[in-house]
Protein backbone atom coordinates (compact mmCIF):
# COMPACT_ATOMS: atom_id res chain seq x y z
CA UNK A 1 0.00 0.00 0.00
CA UNK A 2 1.50 3.13 -0.79
CA UNK A 3 1.89 6.47 0.99
CA UNK A 4 -0.95 8.09 -1.23
CA UNK A 5 -3.06 5.44 -0.11
CA UNK A 6 -2.69 5.30 3.44
CA UNK A 7 -3.83 8.88 3.68
CA UNK A 8 -6.56 7.94 1.40
CA UNK A 9 -7.89 5.70 3.94
CA UNK A 10 -6.99 8.35 6.74
CA UNK A 11 -9.13 10.49 5.34
CA UNK A 12 -12.00 7.83 4.80
CA UNK A 13 -12.05 7.03 8.33
CA UNK A 14 -12.28 10.63 9.52
CA UNK A 15 -14.90 11.58 7.07
CA UNK A 16 -17.28 9.01 7.94
CA UNK A 17 -16.19 9.27 12.10
CA UNK A 18 -17.52 12.93 11.08
CA UNK A 19 -20.82 11.87 9.24
CA UNK A 20 -21.92 9.35 11.70
CA UNK A 21 -21.27 12.33 14.36
CA UNK A 22 -22.46 15.11 12.44
CA UNK A 23 -26.05 13.10 11.91
CA UNK A 24 -26.22 12.55 15.28
CA UNK A 25 -25.66 16.05 16.53
CA UNK A 26 -28.49 16.84 13.75
CA UNK A 27 -30.86 13.97 15.23
CA UNK A 28 -30.43 15.50 18.42
CA UNK A 29 -31.03 19.27 17.73
CA UNK A 30 -34.20 18.09 15.18
CA UNK A 31 -35.64 15.29 17.31
CA UNK A 32 -34.77 16.36 21.01
CA UNK A 33 -36.03 20.13 20.69
CA UNK A 34 -36.90 20.11 24.43
CA UNK A 35 -33.55 19.32 25.54
CA UNK A 36 -32.10 23.00 24.53
CA UNK A 37 -35.98 24.32 25.55
CA UNK A 38 -35.62 23.33 29.31
CA UNK A 39 -31.86 25.05 29.26
CA UNK A 40 -30.12 21.63 29.12
CA UNK A 41 -27.15 21.09 26.58
CA UNK A 42 -26.50 17.89 24.51
CA UNK A 43 -22.75 16.79 23.34
CA UNK A 44 -21.82 14.15 21.13
CA UNK A 45 -18.64 12.78 22.80
CA UNK A 46 -17.91 10.42 20.67
CA UNK A 47 -19.42 8.52 17.68
CA UNK A 48 -17.10 5.60 16.35
CA UNK A 49 -18.37 4.17 13.10
CA UNK A 50 -16.32 1.26 13.10
CA UNK A 51 -17.19 0.09 16.73
CA UNK A 52 -20.64 1.44 16.50
CA UNK A 53 -20.28 3.11 19.60
CA UNK A 54 -22.00 6.42 20.22
CA UNK A 55 -21.77 8.25 23.63
CA UNK A 56 -23.13 11.55 24.21
CA UNK A 57 -23.78 13.78 27.47
CA UNK A 58 -26.51 15.70 28.69
CA UNK A 59 -26.32 18.73 30.57
CA UNK A 60 -27.04 22.43 32.17
CA UNK A 61 -30.57 22.11 33.00
CA UNK A 62 -30.89 18.48 32.25
CA UNK A 63 -28.49 17.93 35.80
CA UNK A 64 -30.90 16.77 38.45
CA UNK A 65 -34.26 17.60 35.95
CA UNK A 66 -36.73 14.89 37.14
CA UNK A 67 -37.94 13.74 33.37
CA UNK A 68 -33.50 13.03 32.34
CA UNK A 69 -34.05 9.32 32.87
CA UNK A 70 -36.84 9.71 30.09
CA UNK A 71 -35.02 11.92 27.74
CA UNK A 72 -32.27 9.30 27.93
CA UNK A 73 -34.52 6.65 27.15
CA UNK A 74 -35.38 7.96 24.24
CA UNK A 75 -32.41 8.82 22.56
CA UNK A 76 -30.69 5.12 23.24
CA UNK A 77 -34.17 3.61 21.88
CA UNK A 78 -34.05 5.64 18.59
CA UNK A 79 -30.28 5.53 17.99
CA UNK A 80 -29.83 2.00 18.80
CA UNK A 81 -32.18 1.17 15.79
CA UNK A 82 -29.81 2.88 13.37
CA UNK A 83 -27.62 0.36 11.01
CA UNK A 84 -24.24 1.39 11.71
CA UNK A 85 -24.84 2.17 15.86
CA UNK A 86 -24.49 -0.95 17.77
CA UNK A 87 -24.06 0.96 21.36
CA UNK A 88 -25.39 4.04 22.82
CA UNK A 89 -24.38 5.88 26.42
CA UNK A 90 -25.92 8.73 27.57
CA UNK A 91 -24.53 10.51 30.20
CA UNK A 92 -26.08 13.18 32.84
CA UNK A 93 -24.01 14.76 35.62
CA UNK A 94 -25.77 13.78 39.00
CA UNK A 95 -26.21 17.56 39.80
CA UNK A 96 -25.26 17.07 43.44
CA UNK A 97 -21.69 16.44 41.64
CA UNK A 98 -21.71 20.07 40.64
CA UNK A 99 -22.23 21.07 43.79
CA UNK A 100 -19.46 19.32 45.34
CA UNK A 101 -21.47 16.62 47.06
CA UNK A 102 -22.51 15.66 50.61
CA UNK A 103 -18.99 16.82 51.79
CA UNK A 104 -18.97 20.23 50.54
CA UNK A 105 -19.11 22.69 53.55
CA UNK A 106 -20.77 25.42 51.51
CA UNK A 107 -23.59 25.90 49.08
CA UNK A 108 -23.05 27.66 45.97
CA UNK A 109 -24.73 30.41 48.11
CA UNK A 110 -21.97 30.46 50.24
CA UNK A 111 -24.09 29.42 52.97
CA UNK A 112 -23.17 26.43 55.53
CA UNK A 113 -25.85 23.49 54.67
CA UNK A 114 -25.89 22.56 58.38
CA UNK A 115 -27.00 25.66 60.46
CA UNK A 116 -30.46 26.75 60.06
CA UNK A 117 -32.03 23.61 60.19
CA UNK A 118 -31.21 22.61 56.67
CA UNK A 119 -29.59 19.33 57.39
CA UNK A 120 -27.10 17.49 55.18
CA UNK A 121 -28.00 16.07 51.65
CA UNK A 122 -31.37 14.18 51.70
CA UNK A 123 -32.18 14.59 55.28
CA UNK A 124 -34.72 16.72 56.97
CA UNK A 125 -32.64 16.15 60.14
CA UNK A 126 -31.15 19.58 61.15
CA UNK A 127 -28.48 17.98 63.07
CA UNK A 128 -27.99 17.15 66.97
CA UNK A 129 -26.52 20.87 68.01
CA UNK A 130 -29.84 22.68 65.97
CA UNK A 131 -31.76 24.52 68.92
Amino acid sequence: MSNADADADTDTDTESDTSLRERVESWLTREMPIIQMHGGTSAVREADPETGEVIIELGGGCKGCSVSDVTTGNIKAELIQWPEIDEVTVRVPDARESLGGPEQAESIMGIDRTEGGRGDWGSSNPGEDHL
